[in-house]
């Protein structure tokens, strides 16, 4: 197998971004999606992910379009955005850049989640009789995550930075997918169980955008 041409890492994905930028779809497109994990930055950029039940692309826009987005946008937001799909040199990252914004109204998504939380709240298991004071400085942590995932790495490094001696016990479990919830249940059942761990933290990388 030869190895034909090889370019350095930059050259890639300038390449790329050039093959995304003249692309006659990609070049100039609208697309409809719910909006999750919406910040605007002091600079006057805004962030956000634009997500489906599928997908879900990391969406960019500068200033002199965001001051022209509609009002009281914000996480849950059905939307249409007109803009262009490149990748950020410097990283990798494939991005949508925003144009312009039209909302639609509430999402789908975001509905059900509404919904769910309605029911658990009047289940009553939000209520304040049903949470336990957190230690201080608890002698044992549980960890409920994926055992392969780069959010468990982070969990002991940060616990070790900071607490040398702490205990870690770990209940490996999927954290996204077909039966996910079951997993955590049974591993928050396993943790608490073993009367060991004094708290625990059940989590996984990359947020909560696909979760819902």
């Amino acid at each position: 197998m030869t190895e034909g041409y090889i370019l350095s890492v930059t050259q890639l994905n300038e390449y790329v971004n050039t093959l995304l930028r003249n692309d006659v779809l990609l070049g100039s497109v609208s697309i409809r999606g719910e909006i999750s994990g919406f910040k605007k930055h002091t600079s006057g950029h805004v962030y956000f992910s634009l997500k489906d039940e599928g997908a879900l692309v990391r969406c960019v826009m500068f200033r002199q379009n965001a001051m022209n987005m509609p009002e009281g946008i914000g996480d849950g937001m059905q939307v249409v955005i007109s803009g262009y799909a490149s990748i950020y040199t410097r990283d990798g990252q494939f991005q949508f850049y925003v144009k312009s914004m039209r909302r639609e109204g509430e999402g789908e998504l975001y509905r059900r989640f509404l919904m769910l939380k309605t029911r658990l709240e009047a289940q009553g298991l939000f209520d304040a009789a049903h949470k336990k004071p957190i230690p201080k400085l608890p002698k044992c942590i549980g960890v409920v995550t994926s055992k392969t995932g780069a959010a468990l790495q982070d969990i002991i490094n940060i616990t070790r930075r900071r607490f040398p001696m702490m205990n870690i016990l770990v209940a490996p479990a999927a954290v996204q997918g077909t039966g996910a919830g079951k997993e955590i249940s049974d591993a928050i059942r396993l943790l608490d169980g073993s009367g060991k761990a004094d708290v625990i933290i059940v989590g996984r990388g990359g947020g909560s955008r696909m979760l819902w």
